[in-house]
């Protein structure tokens, strides 16, 4: 059934948001590296790899550079425009087309690389392929602001993301497994539309009061 709605709202979105997107194309076309587009693989539905549409906010060797897939802050190897486009999340909007393609819904567990997604226990990853990747979904809204998180949480930000953040993440998107249905599919679009205005929301805690409980390393970061 959420497929009717992904086509749907997708179709009209593109419509909507071309005219805001045609300046933002524009201005990445006549500076750094002149890209528009940052196509990278991630692992989809059936552990089928895609190519995940976004602005380009970064140098696009960038996965190959010292960070990794991981983004420090005052990252060298964002783009001009980059910082923007990122904080605000507007780089995301290109993933529509993911969306009405049948590569991604608006709501599932976050579109991940390969590397990340052999962090996950293996039953872990067998139910996340279970689902479409999406847009947004439980895990990217709490941690919408990972960036922050890993400036906060200060030390080895590989460590960090890969023994703290990714475990909790890992039970989040379980969690949404487990609630999935139409309900939770438009609180979420709801609650992430809601974060972009109004940043750093805890909103999505009173929203989903079950929750699996924040680990207490990540107190006080999230």
């Amino acid at each position: 059934m959420t497929r009717v709605f992904d086509v749907l709202f997708s179709f009209l979105a593109m419509v909507m948001l071309l005219p805001f997107m045609i300046p933002i194309m524009i201005g990445l076309k006549l500076t750094g590296e002149h890209y528009i587009f940052y196509l990278q693989p991630r692992i989809g539905r059936g552990g089928k790899s895609f190519n995940v549409f976004k602005f380009a906010t970064m140098l696009k060797n960038s996965p190959n550079m010292a960070g990794g897939f991981i983004t420090q802050s005052n990252d060298p190897r964002v783009l001009p425009m980059g910082q923007f486009l990122r904080k605000t999340k507007i780089n995301e909007l290109p993933q529509l087309m993911n969306i009405f393609l049948g590569q991604m819904s608006f709501v599932g567990p976050r579109p991940i690389v390969k590397a990340h997604l052999e962090l996950y226990p293996e039953t872990t990853r067998q139910a996340i392929l279970q689902l479409r990747p999406g847009l947004t979904g439980i895990g990217s809204l709490v941690f919408r602001d990972e960036e922050g998180i890993l400036d906060r949480a200060g030390g080895d930000r590989k460590y960090i993301h890969d023994k703290l953040i990714a475990p909790y993440k890992g039970e989040l998107e379980l969690w949404y497994i487990d609630h999935q249905n139409l309900g939770v599919y438009f609180k979420l679009i709801f609650l992430t539309a809601w974060s972009v205005l109004k940043p750093g929301s805890d909103a999505y805690k009173r929203a989903f009061k079950d929750l699996p409980k924040v680990p207490e390393s990540l107190l006080g970061l999230i």
